[in-house]
């Protein structure tokens, strides 16, 4: 057994397939996927799972990434206590939907270049199902995704919770109705709407707030950050977590406002979810600290 093979094995369930793995490791697909092969023989267990549409890790690989990855972070730390601090550098991914990019992601990404520059950060926009399945595999090493009070967690993610919001009615600073306190569940059903796709949590909201009588849709989209630019060009309103509208930049430049949805009393909880492992490498240990940092500043300056 070699470490470039754990290494190739780790690369392919960081990257998600063995071509873009090959791409990352230039070496060429065939090579890589034989010397996982190697190692799958001389371990005697099956860690890719291979199909017509790609490779994919499998049950015994995922029960074994974690070692994998521990010896691994011994031999960078090895390396890195013989002087060779290149080997601290590494790109982190991280799935979001969308939530709280402008204030927390972006500043913690920031703070991260600081302390590591050698290092990248490889941002998702994903769905949260997609996000907690590639935390399982092992592509994805946090995951940022949003939940409602009583959603049951994944018994396999360890999550830790970042910000606490309610759901907010987003409009054009212009809208006649961004004048009120608070928007009611009629009036926000009168007006077009712009509705995250299924899959997001908002959309299941709005589903859960509007019952069978849901507003016009006037437009789809993934994600909060396209739904703000569509209500800033006046093409609807839309429900999102305050925490990902307040500070935001279409926000600061006069574009969009929010208010609270009347008589509402619903949570939303931007949650950080990781994989167990024992020994999380340092870069992935580094951003997820920064992300929990610049959480406690945002909500201490909600606060005062």
């Amino acid at each position: 057994m070699r470490i470039e093979q754990l290494e190739y094995f780790a690369a392919v369930t960081q990257h998600g397939s063995l071509r873009r793995a090959s791409e990352r490791l230039h070496i060429s697909q065939p090579a890589l996927s034989e010397a996982i092969s190697k190692l799958e023989r001389e371990l005697g267990v099956t860690l890719l799972d291979r199909r017509r549409s790609g490779a994919r890790i499998s049950q015994e690989g995922r029960q074994l990434l974690q070692h994998v990855e521990g010896v691994l972070e011994a031999v960078d730390q090895l390396k890195v206590a013989a002087g060779d601090r290149a080997t601290t550098a590494r790109a982190v991914r991280v799935g979001t939907v969308n939530a709280a990019t402008a204030t927390l992601l972006v500043p913690a990404v920031h703070d991260f270049q600081v302390t590591h520059p050698g290092s990248t950060v490889e941002v998702l926009n994903l769905q949260q199902t997609e996000i907690d399945r590639a935390l399982l595999e092992g592509s994805l090493d946090l995951g940022l995704v949003n939940t409602l009070s009583g959603d049951d967690p994944p018994v396999d993610l360890l999550g830790t919770d970042l910000l606490h919001g309610r759901p907010v009615v987003v409009l054009p600073s212009t809208h006649a109705l961004s004048a009120r306190e608070a928007i009611t569940v009629d009036e926000l059903r009168a007006e077009r709407f712009v509705s995250m796709r299924a899959g997001y949590l908002m959309h299941r909201f709005a589903h859960r707030l509007f019952g069978q009588d849901l507003p016009v849709i006037s437009h789809t989209t993934d994600g909060a950050e396209m739904g703000k630019l569509l209500v800033a060009e006046g093409l609807g309103l839309s429900l999102l977590p305050d925490f990902s509208v307040a500070g935001d930049p279409l926000e600061r430049a006069g574009l969009i406002t929010h208010r609270p949805i009347a008589e509402d009393t619903a949570v939303v909880t931007l949650v950080l979810r990781r994989r167990k492992v024992a020994h999380a490498p340092e870069p992935v240990r580094d951003l997820h600290a920064a992300l929990v940092a610049r959480a406690r500043q945002y909500q201490h300056a909600r606060a005062s």
